[in-house]
């Protein structure tokens, strides 16, 4: 024992320390950094990452234990992994494994040992041989795959065969069940990338960012890519990649939403084959590792991915791009409250490659980046083709009775699209029936009983439900406060105003698109495919159909509801609301005819919506971005906000009121500023009362500095273990 090692294992969990464990007995592999371990943890195991290996220990020896077994033979985790995942957790104030855990596959996080060098097939068995191709004249899916099969006869990967035959799981499914194809172990083969060159030609504003990233690889430098919606990013993209998987590099591709990934990917496949790999929460466990073992291994040189892709190791990485930048969704919310924009732009210059950040409406402080020269502006001001940017007209609804959310002069505009043979699509980021319902009799209206906030009528459900904690009741018959049976809905959503379409417009298709109705699996893709052969002249939808989306006969698009936006408590309101109009405005007028969007408002007279209407988004942020350094906000400024919890209403503000007398003892100087405790804006939430305090510097060096003595200080604090807390550093929601 005197001569092992000290192992130092991260756990996951809110844990910030690591544990030391002697070697396994009689292990037959050699200690490794990045590797799984199984351990012996209270009364229980568990698992933990190698994070280091000491030749001494603080703990007693009669207090020391061995771990049970070393998982993996070879580190799931590189030094440059870990790196970026160590700065992560440093950063972010959030504790190491957890954050290491969060970076692994699901299946990965558990005891299994999967190598992940191996994937699932399909062959053919010797009764699938004998199978008469006569017979299967009614049956054209299943004839294309005995016919792929009979090609081989080690068997092929059933994603390969889906993708090349156009099949769904439900025919391999039917052949297995007749016996004449069988599961089968096919070893992982690295992915080719085909050539697309010649499929794509570049204006002169594509080929100057191209060339100008190209003259870059190799080394750290980031980029905003401003370009407005159709003005061919996404062409951008494939070329540099097409560069970097040339120069035997990979490329991480990051979107904001899984509903962007669908077209995307397709065209990314289209292009260059199955060397482009997805990640994403939609996938099954398996398909997630397996991918994430390709990557790894350097088998596979593409992957797009949401949020969490951002961590997938990749060896070669020689480019980063991050589609739609602004994002909200690129910001964990809950657990370890990462940005993964940012930590990409970590990621590049650690490993030395460039870091391209693409957007129509960049946030704010990627335009001050560019101004204060961080940041290499590359512009694409032009659609291409003959498209044109549409004009934003503003509907003044003041004193106009709305059908359904639907104002007379939109219902004409409608007609007439309608009668052109075009499409129209309406925007309203808000689903189910209406945001309440309300009794007309006594006043009585559907609160939550676990939260501050409404509960949301779903009509087709009969449902009231509450989007921020999901309780869910039935749609009452009557009042419960005073029996009335006189109950009205207040206010529009999604199904709301598709009922008044098709009021409206009888027997004219219309494709609703929200959380609620593409909710199968594969119905989001389904829709769109229907959508892009122009079967529905009608859309209508929430964010899911508003952004990265071409619509090419899509020459209307009517905004119902931007006037939250204008007035919303936080600061950040206009911005999010400017880059959704002009998202949502985007999908206007990609092809030859000329689009037009019309914005439903009750202040169209206010300043904000005429300087974007008339001006244009960027002499908008100029505007927002003077108002920001005015008030000393992000990005002139940098927050750190914690928030605490819990079902005892007096808890959450005793613990951070305790925090702040921590804190400000601790800030020596009188840098920062401490604004709170105060209750959160949605005060109860689930059950649980909520309070939040708030902290703010002028310069990050010395906030980070105070802030890991701070966490260190109150995670000691009695006040709490009586309330759950988190610490949220770069905060872009107050919620």
């Amino acid at each position: 024992m005197a001569s092992d090692p000290i192992l130092q294992i991260a756990l996951p969990g809110p844990l910030r320390v690591l544990y030391d464990y002697l070697p396994p007995e009689n292990t037959p592999h050699n200690p490794a950094v990045g590797c799984r371990y199984q351990i012996p943890f209270g009364r229980s195991s568990r698992i933990g990452i190698l994070m280091a290996i000491n030749a001494k220990t603080d703990v007693p020896p009669d207090r020391l234990k061995r771990a049970l077994r070393q998982i993996d033979t070879q580190p799931l985790l590189g030094s440059s992994d870990l790196r970026l995942l160590h700065w992560a957790a440093n950063y972010y104030q959030h504790p190491l494994g957890d954050v290491i855990f969060h970076a692994l596959p699901v299946t990965l996080r558990k005891q299994s040992n999967r190598s992940g060098s191996r994937q699932n097939g399909v062959r053919l068995t010797a009764l699938g041989n004998t199978v008469n191709p006569e017979s299967l004249r009614q049956a054209p899916k299943q004839l294309a795959l005995i016919r792929a099969l009979s090609q081989t006869s080690e068997g092929m990967e059933r994603t390969i065969l889906m993708q090349r035959l156009q099949i769904s799981q439900a025919v391999i499914r039917v052949l297995l069940e007749k016996g004449w194809i069988e599961r089968c172990q096919i070893p992982e083969s690295p992915h080719p990338v085909t050539s697309y060159s010649n499929e794509i030609d570049l204006n002169s504003e594509q080929r100057e960012a191209v060339d100008r990233v190209y003259r870059q690889l190799g080394g750290f430098r980031p980029f905003l890519l401003h370009g407005v919606t159709g003005s061919g990013k996404t062409e951008v993209y494939l070329r540099l990649i097409e560069t970097v998987v040339g120069r035997g590099q990979q490329a991480l591709l990051l979107v904001p939403e899984i509903g962007l990934t669908p077209q995307l990917l397709q065209r990314f496949q289209k292009s260059m084959g199955t060397g482009v790999g997805v990640l994403h929460s939609a996938l099954a466990d398996g398909e997630r590792e397996r991918v994430w073992q390709t990557l790894r291994r350097g088998q596979r040189p593409i992957l797009i991915g949401t949020r969490s892709a951002v961590f997938t190791p990749m060896p070669n990485l020689g480019l980063i791009i991050v589609d739609e930048e602004h994002d909200l969704s690129y910001k964990q919310q809950e657990g370890f409250r990462y940005s993964a924009r940012d930590l990409a732009l970590v990621r590049g210059q650690q490993c030395g490659c460039p870091v391209i950040l693409g957007s129509a409406t960049p946030s704010l402080e990627s335009l001050r980046n560019v101004t204060e020269g961080r940041y290499t502006r590359l512009s694409l001001p032009q659609r291409v083709g003959n498209a044109r940017i549409p004009p934003l007209i503003l509907l003044d609804i003041r004193n106009v009775h709305l059908d359904g959310g639907l104002s007379p002069a939109l219902i004409k505009q409608l007609r007439q699209t309608l009668g052109a043979d075009e499409q129209a699509l309406l925007f309203l980021n808000r689903r189910g029936y209406a945001p309440m319902l309300t009794c007309h009799a006594c006043g009585w209206l559907t609160d939550c009983p676990r939260c501050d906030a409404r509960m949301t009528h779903h009509r087709q459900l009969r449902l009231l439900w509450c989007h921020h904690c999901g309780h869910q009741r039935r749609e009452p018959n009557q009042c419960p406060e005073c029996g009335s049976p006189d109950l009205r809905p207040l206010g529009q959503g999604t199904e709301r105003v598709e009922e008044a379409l098709q009021r409206h417009f009888p027997g004219t298709p219309l494709a609703r698109i929200d959380r609620d109705s593409t909710s199968r699996k594969g119905a989001l893709e389904q829709i769109l495919s229907r959508i892009k052969a122009g079967e529905f002249p009608l859309l209508l939808g929430t964010q899911m159909l508003a952004k990265g989306h071409h619509f090419p006969d899509v020459t209307l698009v009517a905004i119902l509801d931007v006037d939250q936006g204008l007035f919303g408590a936080d600061f950040r309101a206009s911005e999010r609301m400017a880059q959704l109009v002009l998202q949502v405005a985007g999908r206007a007028g990609r092809a030859e005819r000329p689009g037009r969007v019309l914005i439903q408002t009750r202040h169209p007279d206010h300043p904000l919506m005429q300087l974007l209407t008339k001006r244009g988004y960027e002499a908008f942020a100029d505007e927002a971005l003077d108002e920001r350094r005015a008030a000393a906000f992000p990005p002139y400024s940098h927050q750190v906000l914690l928030r605490a919890e819990s079902t005892k209403a007096t808890d959450p503000e005793n613990f951070l009121n305790q925090a702040i007398k921590v804190g400000r003892a601790l800030n020596g100087n009188g840098s920062l500023e401490f604004w709170g405790p105060v209750p959160a804006p949605m005060a109860r939430k689930a059950g649980k009362t909520r309070a939040h305090l708030l902290i703010q510097s002028a310069h990050r060096r010395p906030l980070h500095q105070w802030l890991e003595k701070w966490v260190s200080e109150i995670t000691r604090l009695s006040e709490a273990r009586r309330v759950r807390w988190s610490i949220d550093v770069d905060p872009q929601e107050m919620l």
